[in-house]
C-alpha cells in the first residue's frame, strides 16, 4: 500500500522536473518565447524545495496532534 512518505518521496522528483518538462513545451513552438519561460525552469525546484519544507515543518506537528 502507498502511504504517505512513499509518496511525499515520489512527488519530489516530479516537481522538479515539472518546470522543466512544462518549459519545454513552451518553448519548442517557437525560439522567442524561450525567454518568457525561463522562469518555469526555477518554479518546478521551487515548488520541490517547498514540499519538503513543507513536510519537514508540518507533518511531525500534525502527528504529534494527532497522537494526543
Amino acid at each position: 500500500m502507498l502511504e504517505r512518505p512513499d509518496a511525499v518521496l515520489t512527488l519530489i522528483p516530479l516537481l522538479a522536473v515539472s518546470g522543466l518538462a512544462v518549459r519545454t513545451l513552451l518553448v519548442s513552438p517557437g525560439v522567442g518565447t524561450g525567454l518568457l519561460t525561463a522562469p518555469l525552469a526555477i518554479a518546478g525546484y521551487l515548488a520541490a524545495l517547498a514540499l519538503v519544507f513543507l513536510e519537514l515543518l508540518a507533518w511531525p506537528v500534525a502527528e504529534r496532534i494527532g497522537d494526543s
